[in-house]
């Protein structure tokens, strides 16, 4: 994704490394729903936790994913990392509240927001586009 103005964070991050991380968690969000098994969605909860609050380095989908790239020997595409953190931030409360939704034995919100996280998931995956960087960049342009 291209930079849309002038990072505020002055940090930046692999777009790459970023995308093959959404498929790691596209995939293990697929088996939860698949086998309904609270483990996954619990594993990835704690994995955007420690990335977003802590050091993405301890992530085990992050040192996952930097492997995959290196294995595919992938050029770095380096954005802004802010965008990508409040992306993150938004893929975690998505994820609680799914499962919460799952607990609460609310099926129809509970595929209805699996399947807006899915679709989220596949923009970044396919066409790198970030839909939570895109509400970001308007957030800038409006109260900024």
């Amino acid at each position: 994704m291209n930079n849309k103005s002038c990072p505020i964070s002055l940090i930046s991050v692999d777009s790459n490394i970023a995308r093959i991380n959404a498929l790691y968690v596209g995939i293990i969000f697929i088996l939860f729903i698949l086998l309904q098994n609270s483990a996954l969605v619990f594993f990835l909860i704690l994995d955007f936790v420690i990335r977003i609050f802590f050091n993405k380095e301890y992530s085990l989908l992050f040192m996952l994913s930097k492997i995959t790239k290196q294995l595919l020997n992938l050029q770095n595409v380096k954005v802004d990392a802010a965008p990508k953190k409040l992306a993150a931030l938004f893929g975690l409360v998505f994820l609680i509240a799914i499962t919460a939704m799952h607990f609460a034995g609310l099926t129809l919100l509970f595929y209805l927001f699996s399947g807006v996280l899915l679709a989220c998931i596949f923009l970044e995956v396919t066409f790198s586009y970030c839909l939570g960087c895109e509400i970001y960049h308007i957030y800038k342009k409006v109260f900024i």
